[in-house]
């Protein structure tokens, strides 16, 4: 009975994979023919092979004026058997007539291949004649020779983005009048193009450039420390413009070459200019655009304009569309036909442009299949998504985080100041958005208004581009107001000085500087030029009121607005959306006149330029590097390299392929750039997340995170370092002869690298060595004693984040320097870790505390050196005051000192001595009272310990 069960099972996986495997090859069932390309090889070819050359998308070349309804039109070039290949199918309102046909292909802006026939002679039975009661379904194979096709070369066919079209153009022969022409743009296969790849990629890098700047907003308690980490993370702001100044590029109407149009939908995503075809039909009917997405040509709803002489009888047409609604869509693809092909493209969306031409911003949007009447208001619907997606993302984060801490996931004070002030940080993060978006609506606002639209899209255009520009204004002014209200501005004239420099590589360049600014700076240069430039200033007449930076209040209401920016240049913001506003009216609003758009462009970049050097208005290197040089000089060249392409000039398309991909060498560079630098960000960004870590974790990283933490400091006050003066080689020669390297002159010194101690006799003097020990024990305990905190509130000490080494190899190996006879005294401690001291520290801290003396000591050296007197808290000031009046509080305090003194002789020789690395770049070497105590001084505390003596202490000053 199981055998049987097992058979029939057996049995019927058999046929199951009997029938998987014959219908699988049923569908992957492959055609052949043979075929002999121009070399003379003759091979076995598939039918449903891509071709060498191939169209895509057609459209109507006429202007919709053919008397076709044409829903399929495919064209190709086989390079393995030499044929060109046609496929056209539709209906025509046309009643009789006998036709020719002309088929062509232009490559680069020249005619490659032309054929004018009869398509009764290729058995077109549907054009042999025409008629309207029979459907158009023509299907030819051309075979050429290698003279013929001799003019499309090798390399064709495989560059990127090839340049070619194919047209199809139909004649009647009783009026010798064209009644038909359609046109595709050909391809090989491969293309700049890729936003599928490209786009998400982009769009992660910019993800993490979001999440490094907003956590260095968002970590941290003291706003002031919070600002100055945020200012050095990479601007979202001008990620977005790098990406949106590269789409945008291709606004400008020119003729542009192919490869320009495929890269630049790349960067499409950045501006808005993404859509399903579902949602571009939405939008047509709003935008005033109509038209059938399924067909084109003009039969049945377009009247002909017969002034070429064309009879009635045979274009009689009908206006009521009865022969339109007959037309059937193009056939989806059948795998299950070894004779179709998936290469075939579509009729183009209704307001596009036609296929195969590459002027100005309608064919910039083609590519990504937007119609230019369309993307105002695609853009605009996904600023409004963009809008709602940042605040639920900043909502989202508050709630998980306190998720999180009611779970117990993360401390209940993480990102305290966040949590409390998260509506805050949301209406900053909008309007940052709105800044972001800012060029893009105005931008495609002023585009709109070139265009004829309906009434309701103009009056939408009308009031979406009042609300962006007058809120712009509005909140510029306000936020500046709110800092110069308690002054005046006065305006003097001033000059502009070029003068020239060299880049670290040695380049020269042109710099611009304020004759004022080098005058007051003592800086002497040699002009090759100026032009004179009023100067506005700002006299304030608060003097009590603190600096930008330092100004908490204004901090929390303004910071979307300064913070990123030098204190000297906070108010840079409302200058730069006077740019945008301008550059948008030159992309937008320029677009009737080429020459005007393009040379004033040209011209508005690089006075742009020069103010951007002359300002410098970023506080972070790496922001300056990218939007002040990297980003302007990319602006400056592609907009000058694009005045090769404007119509009146007629470049070779071959030519101007190669300028073009002069453009995407440039722009491909800049975005190599910004990506690297989004890198750099996080890493910076995490370093600051770390700033209240006395270890970083990567040892390699921490010279650097001081360093950067240094930089970062030494930024914030904004005020002017002189340059280091300029050193001959002579100099430098003198300099090391001399031993100063350079610096001051050094007295005679030596330094120890290491010791080692040879047995002596009076290590076996047990009296002697017990006489030692117990004087070293004295001193030892008085080293191990609490420290209290130094003054001024700088640190106490690194030690304890530390890992302790008593129980090292290292510290087990020293004890056997010290002499035999006591040796055995220090089994129980072979070394003193700062963990130890920090132990006598605590202890400390709590015999003060019942004194009444409080100490608040700073979490570490780096959260203290960053967060600054914010943080922390000491009382040491008001020591003499509360207890200065009772002998019991002067010993306590006479204890502290000294063993603080110790403790800083233990530091300095640890910092200084090459075995240890200092705590912290602000030592307090040479702090006033804290100076390393002597040999002596140590054995008399430790004589008066043991009771010999009590005199009165002296309590130093900790100031």
């Amino acid at each position: 009975m199981g055998l049987d069960r097992g058979r029939r099972f057996g049995v019927c996986w058999l046929w199951l994979a009997v029938v998987f495997f014959s219908s699988s090859s049923v569908l992957a069932k492959v055609e052949y023919t043979y075929g002999t390309d121009a070399t003379g090889v003759t091979r076995a070819l598939a039918y449903d092979r891509t071709p060498a050359l191939y169209t895509g998308d057609f459209g109507d070349c006429l202007g919709g004026q053919s008397l076709f309804n044409i829903t399929k039109f495919d064209a190709a070039y086989y390079s393995d058997n030499l044929t060109i290949v046609f496929h056209l199918d539709g209906t025509t309102n046309i009643k009789n007539e006998s036709l020719m046909m002309h088929i062509s292909v232009d490559a680069y802006g020249s005619g490659r291949y032309e054929d004018t026939f009869d398509p009764c002679f290729l058995n077109l039975y549907s054009l042999c004649p025409l008629n309207a009661s029979v459907p158009v379904t023509a299907w030819a194979k051309i075979p050429v020779g290698p003279v013929q096709i001799g003019g499309i070369p090798p390399v064709a066919f495989a560059i990127p983005d090839f340049e070619g079209t194919a047209r199809v153009r139909i004649f009647a022969n009783s009026s010798e009048s064209e009644i038909g022409c359609f046109q595709a743009a050909m391809s090989n296969g491969n293309s700049f193009s890729q936003p599928v790849v490209v786009a998400p990629i982009l769009g992660t890098f910019t993800l993490g450039a979001i999440i490094a700047s907003f956590v260095t907003a968002a970590y941290g308690v003291s706003i002031i420390h919070m600002r100055m980490h945020y200012a050095h993370s990479l601007s979202v702001f001008v990620v977005f413009e790098t990406f949106q100044s590269i789409f945008f590029t291709g606004a400008l109407s020119v003729n542009w070459p192919s490869v320009c149009v495929a890269w630049w939908s790349n960067f499409a995503w950045s501006a808005g200019m993404m859509a399903t075809p579902s949602m571009i039909h939405s939008v047509n009917a709003f935008a005033g655009v109509s038209g059938n997405a399924s067909q084109v040509g003009g039969a049945g709803s377009v009247v002909l304009n017969t002034a070429g002489g064309l009879l009635t009888q045979i274009y009689g047409r009908s206006l009521l569309e009865k022969r339109v609604g007959n037309v059937v869509k193009r056939a989806a693809y059948n795998a299950s036909n070894p004779f179709d092909y998936t290469w075939a493209g579509s009729p183009v969306t209704p307001g596009m442009p036609l296929p195969g031409t590459w002027s100005g911003f309608p064919a910039t949007l083609a590519a990504v299949g937007i119609p230019k009447s369309d993307a105002f208001l695609i853009g605009l619907i996904w600023v409004i998504v963009v809008f709602g997606v940042v605040a639920f993302a900043v909502a989202a984060f508050k709630a998980s985080l306190e998720i999180l801490a009611r779970l117990k996931l993360i401390k209940e004070d993480r990102l305290a100041y966040f949590r409390s002030h998260w509506i805050g940080y949301m209406v900053h993060a909008l309007l940052r958005t709105f800044f972001v978006a800012f060029i893009v609506v105005m931008t495609l606002s002023m585009l709109q208004f070139t265009i004829r639209a309906s009434t309701g899209m103009a009056a939408v255009t009308a009031v979406v581009f009042l609300v962006f520009l007058l809120g712009a204004v509005t909140l510029l002014t306000i936020a500046c107001r709110a800092r110069t209200r308690h002054g005046k501005f006065e305006m003097g004239p001033d000059r502009i000085v070029f003068h020239r420099s060299a880049l670290p590589g040695g380049l020269p360049i042109l710099i611009p500087a304020w004759s004022s600014t080098l005058k007051e700076r003592q800086i002497e240069v040699r002009p090759l030029f100026s032009i004179s430039f009023p100067k506005i200033r700002h006299i304030n007449n608060d003097a009590s009121q603190p600096t930008v930076h330092l100004d908490q209040a204004y901090l929390k209401k303004y910071g979307w607005f300064s913070a990123r920016y030098r204190r000297t240049r906070w108010w840079f913001l409302s200058y730069y959306i006077i740019y945008l506003v301008g550059r948008a009216g030159f992309l937008g609003a320029g677009t009737l006149s080429p020459f005007a758009q393009v040379y004033g462009l040209l011209v508005f970049e690089i006075f742009a330029f020069a103010i951007l050097v002359i300002l410098n208005p970023f506080e972070g290197a790496r922001n300056t590097a990218l939007a002040v040089w990297m980003l302007s000089i990319s602006k400056i060249a592609s907009t000058g390299l694009s005045i090769a392409f404007l119509p009146a000039f007629k470049v070779d398309r071959i030519v101007a392929t190669v300028i073009g991909v002069i453009i995407i060498v440039i722009q491909g560079l800049l975005v190599i750039a910004v990506l690297i630098l989004i890198v750099l960000s996080g890493i910076s960004s995490w370093m600051s997340l770390t700033r209240n870590r006395e270890e970083l974790g990567a040892e390699y990283l921490e010279d650097i995170r001081v360093k950067y933490f240094e930089n970062m400091q030494a930024k914030a006050p904004d005020t002017y370092q002189p340059p280091k003066p300029k050193r001959s080689r002579k100099g430098k020669e003198k300099d090391e002869e001399d031993g100063t390297g350079g610096g001051e002159r050094k007295e005679p010194y030596f330094s120890v690298i290491s010791v080692q101690r040879a047995p002596k006799i009076e290590d076996e003097d047990e009296e002697e060595g017990e006489q030692h020990v117990d004087d070293e024990d004295d001193i030892v305990h008085d080293l191990e004693g609490p420290t209290a905190p130094t003054a001024n509130g700088l640190e106490a000490g690194r030690g304890a984040t530390r890992v302790s080494r008593t129980n090292s190899v290292s510290s087990r190996r020293s004890v056997s320097t010290l002499p035999r006879g006591i040796r055995q005294h220090h089994q129980h401690r072979s070394s003193w870790s700062s963990r130890d001291f920090a132990q006598q520290l605590d202890t400390s801290l709590s015999a003060a505390a019942a004194t009444g003396t409080t100490t608040t000591d700073p979490d570490s050296s780096i959260a203290q050196r960053i967060e600054g007197p914010d943080n922390t808290t000491t009382s040491n000031q008001n020591y003499s005051r509360s207890n200065a009046a009772t002998p019991v509080n002067m010993m306590m305090a006479d204890d502290l000192v000294r063993r603080v003194n110790s403790r800083q002789s233990l530091r300095t020789l640890s910092g200084a001595g090459g075995g240890g690395r200092p705590s912290s770049p602000f030592g307090i070497v040479g702090t006033p009272g804290l100076n390393t105590p002597s040999r002596e001084t140590l054995a008399r505390y430790a004589d008066e310990r043991r009771g010999l003596t009590t005199p009165q202490p002296v309590i130093p000053d900790l100031e």
